[in-house]
């Protein structure tokens, strides 16, 4: 037994590349309304343009204080409601903690972990309103254990882990179902610095993924009945090895 999104508004953030490009097709296939959420406006453009008018642009910079909070109300005043929001937008650290700079270890834990603490908290009202709602974030296999090779992007996802984890109690009462998402390896942005040659060997050898694998999995959660919630699905590639 399915849940119909036909008609449903979706907010996904970080839409114009990877998970959150694969979602939001497959949500617009799905019959329902996208807004795309990213601070790329040329890339916005053109991906409205091609998705046809059921995909629509929200220009936010999320690490920027006040567009990040003008988010949901701009939504709002563009589509009227949100039945689904899914927290996507994030970025990677790898290697030893002494090789970052605090720079990038404050962009990182604020796009991780701050923004979408602060996006899931804008839209509760709204959804407490209507008694209905389905937030959906992108968190990682890395959240479920500690990878010695990523320990500022583990500990990010790991926070997620138990926020997820704490929201869904708190929220199901209102009929607003909280759930993540935690892949393996996906080609996406967060792989741009990979050769492209390692990237083919990786995806022949069952190492990696590709997005719609993982969007695959967010609309299993989103068409389950109301009564049931997915908490978490951790998707990984076959021969990933950990």
């Amino acid at each position: 037994m399915t849940q119909s999104l036909t008609g449903k508004v979706a907010a996904v953030t970080g839409a114009a590349s990877g998970i959150g490009l694969a979602t939001t097709r497959a949500l617009l296939n799905a019959g329902a309304k996208v807004v795309m959420v990213d601070y790329n406006a040329t890339a916005l453009e053109k991906l409205t343009a091609e998705l046809g008018p059921n995909a629509i642009a929200q220009q936010t910079n999320l690490l920027d204080v006040k567009s990040c909070a003008a988010m949901v109300p701009e939504i709002l005043a563009k589509v009227g409601q949100i039945d689904i929001l899914h927290c996507n937008a994030g970025s990677y650290i790898g290697g030893d903690l002494i090789e970052t700079d605090t720079d990038t270890i404050d962009r990182m834990l604020n796009l991780n972990v701050n923004v979408v603490m602060k996006n899931v908290r804008d839209v509760i009202p709204h959804m407490q309103e209507r008694g209905t709602g389905d937030i959906i974030v992108t968190a990682s296999v890395a959240g479920h254990m500690p990878i010695q090779w990523e320990p500022v992007y583990s500990a990010s996802k790991w926070a997620m882990t138990c926020f997820v984890q704490t929201m869904r109690r708190q929220l199901n009462k209102h009929g607003i179902r909280v759930g993540q998402v935690s892949p393996g390896p996906v080609i996406s942005a967060l792989l741009a610095d990979w050769p492209e040659e390692n990237l083919r060997k990786a995806k022949e050898a069952g190492a990696l993924m590709d997005p719609e694998e993982i969007s695959d999995a967010i609309m299993y959660m989103l068409s389950r009945p109301r009564t049931v919630t997915i908490r978490d699905m951790v998707i990984l590639p076959t021969n990933f090895d950990i």
